[in-house]
């Protein structure tokens, strides 16, 4: 999964990107609202922390910058004398990132007082694939030249796993999901760790649906086909599992997406541009029919039948309550 993705000729080497013009949408290209949103949420973290002056916001899977260019837009004032870090492993996606940010490769070492955002980032993590056939038995890659199949094989069954599943049952391991989420906790001194993304609470429930439904693949707007095929011309992504992330620790906050954006705001926001659409309706200017534009990114952000049932997810660092 990591060289499909991110190898040579990877997908996110190549041309594979979030956008209208990409191959998804993500909260982030629905428009600025919801930059605009976390912008209030980061101001509120950023003063329980006591207005610190090297406030980091660190955003992971920043893909092309559309959330950073949103948030910057939106001047939080906890940015006036901190900094926005975009990390994003492919190089092609760094070099359109925003002007007004700090772009890197990796994530840093080190943060005193911050906020890691990581939207959509767990389910591109690559995970470990366990197939049910009288057992679990872990799924590998093997190739023969630009062909691709699975090989099963007898390794030690992780706990998360149910005991038992109907055959041909599949489940995945975030081997390195759950190792990202502890990299990032021992990282951040004081703050909190917020990933928006599909998840689902039990391992197990994940085991009982068609495995297509759960491991899925995207390619200009439309579902992909098999993983094994078309490899580094599609996205290729995961259902995330709550009870698995647990297991570094549990987070301190789940809510739906739809939850999390009115609780910071978003409907007082929406309101914000009605007014001014309406005042400035007689000879609408371009940022007027930016604010009229809330009412539509809003209803998507929080559609109970889209991207409002994404979850997100809050943990603090260990020093702060």
């Amino acid at each position: 999964m990591s060289l499909a993705l991110y190898g040579e000729d990877g997908f996110y080497t190549g041309t594979g990107r979030a956008g209208r013009r990409g191959d998804f949408i993500t909260s982030p290209e629905v428009g600025p609202l919801f930059g605009t949103v976390i912008a209030k949420y980061l101001d509120a973290q950023w003063k329980s922390l006591g207005s610190p002056s090297n406030f980091t916001v660190v955003e992971v899977g920043a893909g092309p910058g559309t959330l950073a260019r949103s948030i910057l837009s939106a001047a939080p004032e906890c940015l006036s004398s901190g900094t926005y870090i975009a990390v994003e492993v492919s190089a092609s996606q760094r070099a359109l990132h925003p002007e007004g940010i700090t772009s890197a490769a990796e994530m840093p070492a080190h943060i005193d007082n911050g906020v890691i955002i990581a939207n959509e980032l767990f389910d591109n993590l690559p995970f470990d694939l366990w197939v049910y056939d009288d057992g679990w038995r872990e799924a590998y890659v093997a190739s023969a030249g630009e062909n691709f199949s699975e090989v099963q094989m007898n390794k030690p069954v992780p706990d998360c796993l149910p005991s038992r599943a109907v055959l041909g049952a599949r489940a995945p391991v975030q081997t390195a999901a759950g190792q990202w989420l502890a990299n990032a906790l021992q990282s951040l001194q004081h703050g909190k760790v917020l990933a928006f993304d599909y998840c689902t609470a039990l391992t197990a429930e994940v085991a009982s649906m068609p495995w297509r439904e759960w491991l899925r693949t995207y390619a200009s707007h439309e579902r992909g086909v098999h993983y094994l095929r078309n490899v580094g011309e599609q996205d290729i992504t995961t259902q995330v599992l709550i009870d698995q992330l647990s297991l570094v620790r549990e987070p301190d906050a789940i809510r739906t997406q739809s939850q999390f954006l009115q609780l910071w705001g978003i409907d007082e926001l929406v309101e914000e541009g009605k007014r001014a659409w309406e005042a400035a309706a007689s000879a609408p200017s371009l940022a007027a029919m930016k604010m009229r534009s809330r009412i539509a990114e809003s209803e998507a952000l929080l559609d109970p039948a889209g991207l409002g049932t994404f979850t997100a997810l809050e943990w603090n660092s260990s020093n702060t309550i």
